[in-house]
């Protein structure tokens, strides 16, 4: 197990230095009521005062209810500054625009997340602050964000954390047992969770990456998964293709 103790020291000297090197006054980022959201939260709000987590529904029932619910209180714990956006309305404008019968069902499900940065750069450009990404390594591993949406960020303070060593800081940090014992879910559309979308436990993934170990079913789908979304994790440049 990591010192959480040194980690917390070192993650908010980080957040810092990164705020002083870019000329920022502030943090924002996107408050969903998960795991993820509320360390990175803790530890932006331990580094700088000026910490802002915006709550974005954007049409799944949860959004308005369990997600918000929990993302107040935590919000309310730890002194984080809190808005409220609904982009709901928006997505329904987009849908309608580029026709919701021509798209497929991934393609509309990452429409809430890119509205979601938007709605966070607009914010990060208007009052000089900088984006903080809520992703941790086990998905960045299974390309398990959305690529332009909540994969996109100006820093990200958990980015080398497993979801095992996230639930592990965030008991450190005695954040609240809703958050831990939640199944952790992306709330794109209600009664989606990350597990049963991805057909594997964050167990077996954080065994795999940080053991080494898994069987063989657990071990074809993690690879299955990481090859496909290497495009998410690496940019192609053609000067690159013709090094």
């Amino acid at each position: 197990m990591r010192n959480y103790e040194q980690e917390t020291k070192l993650r908010v000297e980080f957040i810092r230095k990164v705020l002083k090197t870019a000329g920022a006054s502030g943090v924002v980022f996107g408050n969903s009521g998960g795991k993820d959201c509320a360390l990175v939260g803790i530890l932006c709000k331990m580094a700088c005062s000026d910490t802002v987590g915006v709550i974005m529904p954007c049409g799944s029932k949860r959004n308005y209810e369990i997600d918000k619910t929990d993302a107040e209180a935590v919000a309310s714990k730890f002194g984080i500054e809190t808005r409220l956006i609904d982009l709901a309305s928006a997505k329904n404008e987009l849908l309608n625009v580029l026709g919701e019968k021509t798209l497929s069902s991934p393609a509309i499900a990452n429409i809430a997340p890119r509205l979601r940065m938007t709605a966070l750069y607009a914010i990060a450009a208007s009052e000089n602050r900088l984006v903080a990404g809520t992703g941790n390594r086990s998905e960045a591993y299974m390309g398990y964000f959305t690529k332009w949406g909540d994969g996109a960020f100006d820093f990200n303070p958990i980015s080398d954390l497993t979801v095992t060593e996230i639930y592990e800081f965030l008991r450190f940090l005695n954040a609240p047992d809703f958050i831990i014992s939640k199944a952790p879910s992306a709330g794109l559309f209600d009664g989606q969770t990350d597990e049963s979308e991805m057909g594997i436990s964050y167990h077996s993934i954080d065994e795999f990456l940080l053991n080494g170990t898994a069987n063989e079913q657990d071990k074809a789908i993690i690879e299955k998964f990481h090859k496909s979304s290497e495009h998410k994790r690496k940019r192609t440049c053609f000067a690159e293709i013709a090094e």
